[in-house]
């Protein structure tokens, strides 16, 4: 065990001893041990699909508890808005830039390997475990002492025969690694949920489980928040194109008023039955007695367009796409301090540093984001950002999803896809539906050419 404080706790009986020696009648006091961390991940998951987040439709008793209990990110987002490459950047802590993931089956590179929270945790000591979707390739055996990986479906058939739910697997998987592990080590448990992404091959997409239904019967889905043709028509010709991913799933799921009902309902459900495994990890926690030395973490690997701007799915640099939930519980965050709202802008690159940090372990210099602790705990200063990069691969070609890069800032965002020589540039202050492309606008000339530099710079950065 290589963690500052298991060194401090072998030291401590020597030093006690020589201050025995010298005379001294006071013992030091015993060290705080490390802290656990469990962190929880949920697929295809956008800010605003929580009740914490001010949903008034979707069933997250365990999450909303949760938010009131610690802290919520107001604006929190991804660096890249697909499965793999979030995950990538998940468990490095790096922009696709740097590690590399940029298509399904890529693993990460081996330089960005040797720095993953769950290797820098392991090394330190900690009990490690994975269990649910990985989404990098296959997963990496040396990080973990107990390794459960699975996805790509919602029904699972079990030896015996029987059928279990994906949500259901990802539950019990996680209990047992939580009921078997040693006591006498801290552990770090990484829960990745396949909920609430689609199953892409099934006729009807979404999947849930029976009993869900029931906390949605009678319920009426609201309109899509940004679905009007407005929205739309304000896409790059490209994105509008029949051959687009996106527009490919909208037909799929959300092109006609009953499909939309049905669907999003099916989404919403997925939702809460992983909110209410959830729940029963955190019960755990607290039947164990080890919920008070626990940092829970909780974030989405990316957003959603749920039929907004007439898109489904994910991958474009709009909001609905790039915005996603992410909730801590700390238990060293003061009782004053829970239940905020942070404004301050959170990145998926900052989860793995904020997890090393919780650890006691320190930060490796290859992790880009920053220790999101300082922000909600108070006691450091100079984490604010006040704009971070965007970049996404093409998958497959141009037409189907193209690659697309962005500079975000709170009142501004510059847009720029490449294979297309196209750019946008959107005043968020006026715009936040992100409707006014002013990029062609002499007026705001200067300000796009300023965007642009800063934009290729962050791309350096960012390798």
């Amino acid at each position: 065990m290589h963690s500052r404080r298991y060194a401090w706790c072998r030291l401590a009986p020597a030093i006690v001893m020589l201050a025995s020696m010298a005379g001294c009648g006071r013992q030091p006091a015993s060290p705080a041990p490390p802290l656990n961390v469990l962190l929880l991940v949920m697929d295809d998951v956008r800010w605003d699909a929580i009740g914490a987040a001010g949903n008034p439709v979707v069933k997250t008793p365990r999450l909303d508890r949760l938010a009131a209990d610690g802290v919520r990110f107001e604006n929190a987002f991804v660096t890249t808005s697909i499965c793999m490459v979030s995950r990538a950047s998940l468990l490095t802590g790096q922009y696709m830039s740097r590690h590399g993931v940029t298509a399904f089956s890529t693993p990460i590179e081996e330089d960005a390997w040797r720095s993953t929270y769950p290797a820098v945790l392991r090394a330190s000591g900690y009990w490690t475990g994975f269990v649910g979707k990985y989404g990098v390739g296959r997963a990496r055996e040396s990080d973990f002492d107990f390794l459960r990986s699975y996805e790509t479906r919602h029904w699972f058939t079990e030896p015996d025969g029987s059928t279990v739910h994906v949500t259901e697997k990802n539950e019990r998987d996680a209990l047992e690694f939580l009921r078997s592990r040693p006591v006498d080590r801290p552990f770090a448990l990484s829960v990745s949920f396949f909920a609430a992404h689609a199953q892409d091959n099934a006729p009807e997409q979404y999947l849930p489980q029976e009993w869900s239904a029931t906390p949605y019967e009678g319920v009426t889905m609201p309109p899509p928040v940004r679905g009007g043709e407005a929205y739309f028509d304000a896409l790059p010709p490209f994105l509008r194109q029949p051959s687009n991913e996106g527009r490919v799933r909208f037909h799929w799921r959300f092109d006609t008023p009953d499909r939309y009902q049905d669907y999003l309902t099916r989404y919403y459900r997925l939702i809460t039955e992983a909110d209410q495994a959830v729940g029963r990890l955190l019960d755990e926690l607290d039947v164990q007695g080890v919920a008070g030395n626990t940092l829970v973490l909780f974030v989405a690997d990316n957003g959603y367009f749920q039929a907004d701007r007439g898109l489904a799915d994910k991958w474009y640099p709009y909001e609905e796409s790039i915005r996603v939930p992410l909730i801590v519980r700390d238990p060293r965050l003061p009782a004053a301090r829970r239940g905020q709202v942070v404004d301050s802008v959170a990145l998926n690159i900052d989860v793995a540093p904020t997890l090393v940090s919780a650890a006691g372990a320190a930060i490796p210099e290859s992790m880009q984001g920053l220790d999101l602790s300082g922000l909600y705990l108070g006691e450091r200063q100079g984490t604010e950002r006040d704009e971070f990069f965007y970049e996404h691969p093409t998958i497959t070609s141009k037409d189907r999803i193209p690659s697309s890069m962005a500079l975000v800032r709170r009142d501004w965002k510059y847009v720029v896809w490449p294979e297309f020589g196209y750019d946008q540039l959107f005043n968020l202050r006026d715009d936040p539906g992100e409707l006014v492309n002013l990029a062609g606008d002499p007026a705001q000339e200067s300000v796009r050419q300023d965007f642009r530099r800063r934009l290729e710079a962050w791309q350096a950065r960012a390798r």
